[in-house]
């Protein structure tokens, strides 16, 4: 579970622009009490700022929310927060959020604190983004943090207003657009996929048709290959019985040469 362990204030509505406020958290229960105006409720907002990001309502883009500088006299106020917490997992994490009067961000560090080694690792807000990197590691939504954990007193009566408020705030919360639209992803994939899945069975019936051809062309082959060699055996035999019969052809011819040459030769020449 996640933890908070300390917050660090400094020019924040009453809390003075020159001295650091740290204020401790306690386990299992931390009780803030005070008079009005000793900043109970600031404690809340530097909380959700921290975490969130986003300022309390009515703040004027920070002009209500960071302390004055006509009051101390000066013309720039520079603000902190600092918040030290416990990720889900047990990883020490620290933050740091410092702004002016305009309210524009100067510097957003995330440092994180290795348990077993004890090395420091900063995450500066031009690597990250500040907003997402808190409640993410902290392992509670934004939505959460807003408007259940570290909801403003001005909007604590958000259960009570019109339906389409009170619904867009769960929708928020149990993230049910983002689910709806997750569902709708899903659906369309699955469909894209059935009809690659049809394509591809259509695909494979032709293969496995042209498989089935493969393999009687093959066999019709090998059947062809083993007649080629019978033929190729008949021949050769047909071819040795032929030269047989030419030697015997010729040897008849010699031996009817020999026996006309000696019968002339017995018959007496006349004159």
């Amino acid at each position: 579970m996640s933890t908070v362990d300390k917050m660090l204030i400094k020019g924040i509505r009453s809390f003075d622009p020159e001295n650091k406020n740290v204020i401790t958290f306690f386990k299992p229960l931390t009780l803030i009490v005070g008079p009005n105006g000793a900043g109970k409720t600031t404690i809340i907002e530097c909380l959700k700022v921290a975490c969130t990001g986003e300022l309390p309502p009515n703040a004027r883009s920070g002009h209500s929310f960071i302390h004055d500088p006509k009051v101390a006299g000066e013309t720039e106020t520079k603000a902190q927060i600092k918040l030290r917490f416990k990720t889900a997992a047990g990883k020490d994490v620290l933050t740091q959020k410092a702004t002016k009067m305009e309210y524009k961000a100067i510097e957003s560090v995330l440092q994180t604190i290795n348990p077993h080694t004890g090395e420091k690792v900063c995450l500066s807000y031009r690597c990250a983004d500040m907003d997402r990197e808190i409640p993410a590691l902290m392992g509670v939504s934004k939505a959460i943090l807003e408007n259940v954990i570290f909801v403003h007193q001005d909007e604590a009566n958000w259960p009570l207003q019109d339906p389409s408020t009170l619904k867009k705030k769960f929708d928020d919360i149990f993230s049910a657009t983002r689910y709806t639209k997750a569902l709708e992803v899903i659906k369309k994939l699955h469909k894209d996929q059935g009809q690659e899945i049809k394509t591809y069975k259509l695909k494979l019936e032709n293969l496995q048709t042209l498989k089935d051809a493969a393999y009687k062309l093959r066999e019709s082959i090998v059947q062809d290959q083993e007649k080629t060699e019978t033929l190729k055996n008949q021949m050769q035999e047909l071819e040795r019985e032929i030269k047989n019969v030419d030697e015997a052809r010729c040897f008849w011819n010699s031996r009817n040469a020999i026996e006309i040459l000696l019968r002339k030769m017995k018959t007496p020449m006349k004159n």
